[in-house]
């Protein structure tokens, strides 16, 4: 396929880029010119780790030579399960389709199961649906974001992570960040004595003398001591950062409900950016509560993979932030339209974005996030450099702000020969290790 004659259908008369046609109408204008459809002819799970996280990366090729796309579909905890879900069922089934038909491909390959909205079918369809994205970007010419409407904002803002086992640790951390130019920082800082999330813990050898006979070997959390030490945290840190950082927490559905709209209350003086997870997405109903509580500004959906489990948090503006991550609800193409739903209710988004999100699903987040009125935040991932050489073109990270390179597609590529040098070393990542003292366990 000539990109020069693609490039026209997408612009007008080389005064840059008026009109974006769907795939529809530029397979119309394929088939007008006498040119077969471009076909994709294979594709490819590809599994790495270079760092500490499992990543599954997806790349179609085409019909026409040296034209390929990469997409992102990493499931940390079973990434093995989403590389045999792409190569027994979505291989075959996208094989010989049409590049262009990149919404029919979408629709059709998630029903084709019948049964809809698993987290392994969802990471195996975005990993083939961005890198059909990845292909349209390319023969176009342009960066994806140009598709996606353009750019609404030059760069996209980060929020970065600060943990720590002590008070003055954890403000060291914060006021690195600030130095560096971040204005948003996430704090966790660990409950003495007990594990918790977002912070490496040991569990005191008093606190597992606690327990009754019988339990199961394991880290120690208990909700009580952990909300007590939350609040004490924002209380200092505000006392001695004021007012002008913007501070988050991740409380991530590990305390039970009434607990964590005790938490929210009590941290609204302090004015958190948002407090992240307060619920299990089993227990959303408890939204509508919280919101009557306090306005404490709330973040959700990191487990979200079907729609009906935020559609009611929006429409009913019981949460602030979407923050869905984006392979595991089915890629690119759904999260899009999530974006555009979520803005007509003003909640903003700030899509999962840690380790376990690849590099390829980072850029998926960046160009959503340089064409979305409605961005709120990103979360913040440093790549290390074996990871940038496995995948170069990694987005940039300067000052605070994650910056697209603008090159056509999602900017990344991945190397195979890089990739194949940092296999897995376990069969994936697990969560759900911390119990009560009781025993009882703990969701992550």
């Amino acid at each position: 396929m000539d990109r020069r004659n693609m490039l026209k259908v997408f612009s007008g008369a080389g005064a840059g880029l008026v009109a974006a046609p769907g795939p529809l109408a530029q397979a119309q204008e394929t088939a007008r010119r006498g040119m077969p459809p471009l076909k994709i002819t294979d594709v490819k799970a590809i599994l790495t780790q270079p760092d500490s996280d499992h990543l599954v990366v997806v790349k179609v090729m085409t019909s026409e030579p040296g034209l390929y796309g990469v997409g992102c579909a990493t499931h940390r905890e079973r990434p093995l399960a989403v590389a045999a879900y792409i190569d027994n069922y979505l291989k075959p089934f996208a094989v010989g389709r049409n590049c262009d038909e990149i919404e029919d491909l979408w629709q059709s390959a998630y029903v084709a199961s019948y049964f809809r909205s698993g987290v392994t079918g969802n990471n195996a369809l975005s990993g083939i649906d961005g890198a059909l994205w990845d292909i349209l970007g390319k023969r176009c010419g342009q960066p994806l974001y140009n598709l996606l409407g353009g750019k609404v904002r030059a760069a996209v803002p980060l929020y970065a992570h600060a943990s720590a086992r002590e008070f003055p640790a954890l403000e060291d951390q914060v006021r690195k960040w600030m130095a560096e130019g971040y204005r948003h920082v996430r704090v966790q800082l660990a409950v003495p004595g007990y594990a918790g999330y977002g912070v490496r813990a040991d569990t005191a050898p008093e606190i597992r003398k606690m327990r009754p006979e019988g339990v199961a070997p394991s880290p120690v959390f208990e909700p009580t001591p952990y909300v007590n030490n939350a609040i004490k945290m924002f209380e200092q840190l505000r006392a001695r950062l004021g007012f002008d950082v913007e501070l988050l927490h991740d409380i991530h559905e590990r305390i039970p409900p009434n607990q964590a709209i005790q938490l929210c209350k009590a941290v609204e003086p302090y004015r958190p950016f948002f407090m992240e997870d307060p619920f299990a997405p089993e227990d959303a109903a408890w939204f509508r509560t919280l919101r009557q509580q306090t306005a404490c500004a709330i973040a959700m959906g990191e487990l979200f993979v079907n729609r009906n489990e935020w559609v009611f948090l929006v429409a009913e503006r019981l949460i602030d932030f979407i923050r869905i991550h984006i392979s595991a609800a089915g890629g690119l193409n759904m999260a899009r339209k999530v974006a555009a739903c979520c803005e007509f209710f003003n909640v903003r988004t700030a899509w999962h974005g840690p380790g376990n999100v690849s590099p390829v699903g980072h850029a998926v987040n960046l160009h959503l996030d340089l064409a979305a009125y409605n961005f709120g935040i990103q979360e913040q991932n440093v790549f290390p450099e074996r990871t940038r050489e496995v995948f170069p073109g990694a987005p940039e990270i300067r000052g605070g702000y994650m910056y697209a390179n603008d090159k056509p597609g999602l900017g990344i590529d991945v190397d195979e020969k890089a990739a194949a040098k940092c296999p897995y070393q376990t069969p994936g990542g697990s969560r759900g290790n911390d119990r009560r003292l009781d025993g009882t366990i703990v969701r992550p």
